[in-house]
């Protein structure tokens, strides 16, 4: 059985280099977790009022993390999808020594190094990886120091990024075909791969780069280095077009509750887009290598493609879009709200309506 990562030392590594979060006292970290987990039921009555989606499958309650928790979270996630893929390019071939001896280390120091910086910012996750359907992870260090910058009330905060991230559960849940549709484009993306061993090279390359682009913000190398086929970029092109989906309804779901439920949501907006705007050279310059300036534009452009839908055909018109695959958007659709709607619901629907 080949070992592409070495696991045990990717999560040591991420637990080694992972910042130490905010001074708390004990009491007040309890508290925080208790509230967490009182907002995060909170935010599900909420979302589901407003969506009109309602879970269609049993899922585990929030889990409420630290950073090395959460690390841990993603890398177990992690092995769950990639050893099975590469024990089958390989064809359950185990590697040389030294390369099983170093790559597989080399690599998991990598990884881990990725996972460390993350670890710092990722404020909540639906990780769909590790089992089904899934499981929703709050990074307590993380919300409590953001906050803290933004001088926002703690409730009020709080619940705004439980909306967004219930809203990732919700998706999920009450769509039970989303994590096996999401993780067969994963699929997808390995079997358009001209091949098991280059797949394999350029896999170690991609997790390199994203290392180096922690160290080394001058790095001029891209992550889609391992995007080499027609093939793949067609997938790429799918799993882009869900993604900014899934953000863009999250941000929406997020700003279209809030002023309902959280006093001081207009602050903490504008607060915290500039403060996704913000960053140092250094810190802009990793974003754009790990793909963190991606997803800030997923949001902004799943938003606008969301409230054009909803403009058009109103909420349940737009849940439309989570009957099957083939009602999802195209990629090309989402800077045209029309052309979705028109081809979901017809023509003669593709205008604006009070709804």
């Amino acid at each position: 059985m080949a070992q592409f990562v070495d696991w045990d030392l990717a999560a040591a590594t991420a637990g080694a280099l992972g910042k130490s979060g905010p001074r708390v006292s004990y009491a007040e970290a309890t508290d925080v977790v208790g509230e967490l987990r009182r907002l995060t039921e909170e935010a599900a009555g909420h979302v589901a009022d407003y969506t009109g989606l309602r879970s269609q499958v049993a899922h585990p309650p929030v889990k409420v993390v630290d950073r090395r928790d959460w690390a841990a979270a993603n890398i177990a996630g992690l092995r769950e999808v990639i050893t099975p893929l590469v024990n089958r390019l390989s064809g359950d071939k185990r590697p040389g020594p030294l390369t099983e001896a170093i790559g597989s280390r080399l690599t998991g120091v990598q990884a881990g190094s990725v996972l460390a910086y993350l670890s710092g910012r990722v404020l909540g996750q639906y990780e769909v990886f590790s089992g089904d359907p899934g499981q929703l992870l709050l990074v307590a260090p993380n919300i409590v120091e953001v906050e803290r910058k933004l001088g926002a009330d703690p409730r009020d905060f709080r619940l705004w990024v439980c909306l967004h991230e219930v809203t990732h559960r919700t998706q999920f849940t009450a769509v039970p075909w989303m994590r096996a549709y999401f993780l067969g484009e994963v699929q997808a993306f390995v079997d358009a791969s001209q091949g098991g061993e280059h797949l394999l090279e350029r896999l170690r390359r991609g997790v390199a780069t994203l290392s180096d682009a922690v160290k080394d913000p001058e790095s001029r190398a891209s992550v889609l280095d391992i995007v080499q086929t027609p093939a793949q970029r067609a997938v790429l092109d799918r799993l882009t077009a869900l993604m900014t989906l899934l953000e863009g309804h999250a941000e929406f779901v997020m700003d279209g509750v809030g002023p309902q439920v959280i006093p001081s949501v207009e602050s903490i907006r504008a607060a915290f887009n500039r403060r996704r705007e913000s960053g140092n050279p250094l810190e802009k310059a990793i974003r754009r290598l790990l793909g963190i300036e991606v997803k800030m534009r997923q949001y902004a452009e799943g938003r606008k493609f969301v409230h054009g839908v909803v403009e058009r055909v109103g909420m349940e018109g737009f849940n439309k879009i989570f009957g099957s695959p083939l009602t999802l958007p195209r990629l090309e659709e989402l800077g045209d709200p029309d052309a979705w709607v028109a081809r979901v619901h017809g023509p003669t629907a593709a205008t604006p309506s009070a709804g």
